[in-house]
């Protein structure tokens, strides 16, 4: 029998191509990948609906070595779509060669995204993927040259589609043939294509504080601020921030909270000695100590924990270091 890997997004597109290529009694398995920067979870969700076995996949290693230096440079923020997708489909090659599929499918649809699925966008990264001959793309499919798969007639092309443009009816229309409801608004999840993210992130990368995969999950949370001479100190925001600044801290981390009042959980990565008048100030500017208030703010670090009195640093100059 027939098998192909489909790289699944959890979106419309995505799904819609697994099911063209279904239609034709041919066995598909699911391919989705993490990273920090997105996760698995719409994939899963589409996969549950349309009883598709999904193979979740680890990429962070090799995307984070692309992701300093992407070839075709970021989007509108730190999102290297281009050669990620190149990425993720030189990894699904790999695993289809590793099962022994015939061929690989994706659901872009061409002219969709003006940068990254152009018919020449979509050529490079096939290309540049190594499996330029096994990446079929069903939704489109009619407007682009036959692929391996299609030439040797374990496909049919005509049975394929020639979708192109930004336009959602033909795929709406195709979900309900299927009776496919319930699938997420195009909008994708990638945190690559947040402004705020990257900011931190670049940020992060810039000043080499990127020494674990942890320092990436910490751009989540919290407020960060820079400070040259001290380094960054990140203030939960609520208590899940809280809650997951301490989860993600280290022993040589410096962390702050306070002693008398309500406040926030503050953290400053690979901190020492320097960094704690600043952070503990900070932890009581976003606590509930009143204002012009000397607070009692606990630090610990390498396991030792001395308590400090520190007043909240002035409005003006947090503003000034937040990133």
């Amino acid at each position: 029998m027939v098998k192909a890997i489909s790289l699944l997004s959890g979106g419309l597109d995505s799904i819609l191509a697994v099911k063209l290529v279904q239609n034709q009694n041919i066995d598909v398995i699911g391919f989705t990948c993490t990273t920090p920067f997105f996760n698995a979870v719409k994939a899963q969700a589409a996969a549950d609906q349309i009883h598709l076995p999904l193979m979740v996949v680890d990429i962070t290693n090799e995307h984070l070595q692309m992701l300093k230096s992407p070839r075709y440079g970021y989007g509108k923020n730190m999102n290297p779509c281009i050669d990620c997708h190149t990425l993720m489909l030189n990894i699904a090659g790999r695993k289809m060669e590793e099962i022994g599929a015939d061929f690989l499918v994706t659901g872009e649809v061409m002219g969709q995204r003006p940068m990254s699925q152009t018919k020449q966008s979509l050529g490079v990264v096939a290309k540049n993927s190594g499996y330029a001959d096994y990446i079929l793309r069903p939704l489109s499919a009619q407007l682009l040259e036959p692929v391996k798969a299609e030439r040797e007639g374990k496909i049919d092309r005509t049975k394929l589609l020639a979708i192109s443009g930004r336009g959602r009816k033909d795929q709406m229309r195709l979900a309900e043939e299927f009776g496919i409801r319930d699938y997420p608004p195009p909008a994708g999840g990638c945190l690559l294509t947040d402004p705020i993210f990257s900011r931190r992130l670049r940020d992060l990368i810039s000043h080499s504080e990127d020494r674990r995969i942890r320092d990436y999950e910490l751009l989540k949370f919290g407020r960060h601020f820079r400070m040259e001479a001290i380094g960054k100190i990140i203030v939960g925001r609520n208590k899940s921030d809280n809650e997951a600044l301490h989860k993600l801290s280290l022993e040589e981390d410096l962390i702050c909270s306070m002693v008398d009042f309500p406040g926030p959980c503050v953290l400053a990565p690979y901190g020492n000695e320097s960094s704690i008048a600043t952070a503990a100030s900070l932890c009581v500017r976003y606590s509930d100590a009143p204002d012009d208030t000397e607070a009692s703010v606990v630090c610990l670090h390498k396991n030792k924990s001395v308590t400090i009195k520190a007043r909240a640093i002035p409005k003006d100059a947090s503003e000034r270091w937040i990133i």
